[in-house]
C-alpha cells in the first residue's frame, strides 16, 4: 500500500474530485484517457495543471502527477480544465448531507439526547469543515489557472518584444533603402545624358521602390499591439481584483463557532438530557450560504481569467505571423539592396571600361600630327625613314563594326601604344616637353 501512487483530480468544470490509482509505468495518455471515461473531457481539451500553473508534459509518465517526498501523498490535487469551455457555470451543488445531519436540518427544534446529539453534531462539524475545504480546493484550482495564465502572458510579452524590435529594425532599414534609391535615382538622372543608360535597369529600380514601399506594410502591427496592451490591462484588472484573493474569512470563523460548540457539548453530562440543534443549524445554513456565495464569485473570476488565456492562444499565432512577415520583408529588402549595389558597381565597371577606350582613341589620334609629339622617336621607321602612322598597323572599322572590337582584336599593339602615351604624359608633367 505505501508504494501505490493516487492522485486526485479536481474536475474544475464540476466541482468533484476524481481519484485514480497509477499503475507502474503508465504512460500519460493512458492517464487521459481513463479522465476522459470518467469525466467526459475529450483527451484533446484536458489541461491537467498542477497547483505551481505548470501544465503536464505529455511526453512523461503518469507519475509526474505525484510529488515525491511525504507531503500529501493521498491528498495532492490535479486540477482539470476544459479547453473548450472558457465559461464555466458555477456554483454547483454543495456535498450532500448525512441522514443524521439532514434529520436536525429538517426540525432544528427537535429534542434529542446528548449522547446521540453528540455524534450528529459532530457529522454537522465534519459537514461544515468540508464545504470549506471544498471552497479551499476550488480557490487553489483557480489560482493555478491564474498562474498558467501569467505564464502564457509571459511568453506573449516576451514574443511582443521580439516583434516591436523585428518591426523597428525593418523600419530603419527601408528608411535608409528609400532614402538611398531616391539619391542613386537622382544621380542615375544627372549622367543620362552623358554617361551610361539603361532602362531595363532603371525600370527595376523603381520596381524595388514600390515593393519596398510594399514590405512597409509588414512593420505596421499598431493592431496587435493595441490588443496586447488591452490585455495586459484586463490581466493587471484581474490580478488586482478581490476576487483573485482567498475569500473563505466567513467560513473559517463559521467553522471556529461549530467546533466550540461540539466542545461545549461534549462538556455536558450525558445523564437524560435532551437538547435540540438550533445553533448548529444557523452555523450549517450560514456556512452553505457563505459558500454559495464565494463559488458564484470564485467561478465568475475564474471565468474572466480562462477568457483572456484563450484571448492569448488567440493572439499568438498571429503574433507569429506578423514576425514571418515582417523577416520576410526584411529578407527582400536587403537582397533589393544588394542587387542594387551590384548594379550600380557593374555600372562603373561599364563606365571605366569606356572610359579607358576614349582615352586611348583620343591619345591615338592626337599623335597623328608628326610635330605634335616626339613620340616617334620610340617608333619604328619605315625604310624611307618616316614615321608610321600610330594606327597604320591597326584593322580599321568596316561598316557597321564596332571601333572598340577593332581596338581590342589588336591589344598587342595598344599596350605597346599605353606604354608610350604613359611616358609622354610622364615627360609632359616634369616640363620636359613644350606644348
Amino acid at each position: 500500500l505505501l508504494f501505490l501512487q493516487i492522485v486526485h483530480i479536481l474536475n474544475m468544470t464540476s466541482a468533484k474530485i476524481v481519484p485514480f490509482l497509477l499503475h507502474p509505468e503508465e504512460s500519460f495518455h493512458s492517464l487521459q484517457i481513463r479522465i476522459e471515461f470518467e469525466t467526459g473531457i475529450s483527451t484533446g481539451n484536458q489541461e491537467l495543471l498542477l497547483e505551481t500553473g505548470i501544465c503536464l508534459d505529455p511526453r512523461k509518465p503518469a507519475s509526474q502527477c505525484v510529488i515525491d517526498g511525504v507531503r500529501g501523498w493521498d491528498s495532492y490535487m490535479v486540477y482539470l480544465f476544459d479547453k473548450s469551455k472558457t465559461v464555466y457555470d458555477g456554483p454547483f451543488a454543495s456535498r450532500s448531507l448525512s441522514d443524521s445531519v439532514n434529520y436536525i436540518v429538517q426540525d432544528s427544534k427537535i429534542q434529542l439526547p446528548v449522547p446521540q446529539l453528540r455524534k450528529v453534531w459532530a457529522e454537522a462539524v465534519h459537514y461544515v469543515i468540508g464545504l470549506k475545504e471544498d471552497y479551499s480546493r476550488l480557490f487553489q484550482g483557480q489560482r493555478a489557472a491564474m498562474l498558467s495564465l501569467l505564464r502564457y502572458n509571459a511568453n506573449l510579452i516576451k514574443m511582443k518584444n521580439n516583434m516591436v524590435s523585428a518591426s523597428q529594425q525593418l523600419k530603419a532599414k527601408l528608411e535608409f533603402f528609400h532614402q538611398s534609391i531616391r539619391l542613386d535615382l537622382e544621380r542615375y538622372s544627372d549622367q543620362m545624358t552623358y554617361g551610361i543608360s539603361s532602362e531595363k535597369m532603371l525600370k527595376a529600380w523603381k520596381e524595388m521602390e514600390e515593393k519596398a514601399s510594399q514590405c512597409a506594410q509588414a512593420e505596421d502591427i499598431g493592431y496587435l499591439d493595441e490588443q496586447i496592451m488591452a490585455l495586459h490591462t484586463e490581466i493587471v484588472e484581474l490580478q488586482k481584483s478581490p476576487y483573485a484573493r482567498r475569500q473563505g474569512e466567513v467560513m473559517e470563523s463559521l467553522e471556529q463557532r461549530a467546533i466550540d460548540l461540539y466542545k461545549q457539548l461534549k462538556t455536558r453530562p450525558p445523564d437524560h438530557a435532551y437538547s435540540d440543534s438550533t445553533d448548529m443549524v444557523k452555523i450549517i445554513v450560514q456556512t452553505v450560504q457563505s459558500q454559495d456565495r464565494v463559488l458564484k464569485e470564485l467561478f465568475g473570476h475564474l471565468s474572466k481569467l480562462l477568457g483572456c488565456k484563450q484571448k492569448i492562444i488567440d493572439l499568438l499565432p498571429k503574433i507569429e505571423e506578423a514576425l514571418n512577415n515582417i523577416k520576410e520583408a526584411d529578407n527582400s529588402v536587403m537582397q533589393m539592396q544588394g542587387k542594387r549595389q551590384r548594379e550600380i558597381w557593374h555600372l562603373l565597371k561599364i563606365a571605366c571600361t569606356q572610359s579607358s577606350s576614349r582615352s586611348l582613341v583620343s591619345s591615338s589620334l592626337e599623335g597623328t600630327s608628326p610635330a605634335s609629339t616626339p613620340a616617334a622617336t620610340w617608333l619604328p621607321q619605315s625604310s624611307s625613314g618616316n614615321v608610321p602612322h600610330p594606327l597604320s598597323s591597326m584593322a580599321t572599322p568596316k561598316d557597321g563594326e564596332n571601333f572598340v572590337q577593332v581596338i581590342e582584336e589588336n591589344l598587342s599593339y595598344l599596350e605597346l601604344f599605353s606604354s608610350i602615351l604613359q611616358e609622354v604624359r610622364q615627360e609632359q608633367n616634369s616640363g620636359m616637353m613644350v606644348s
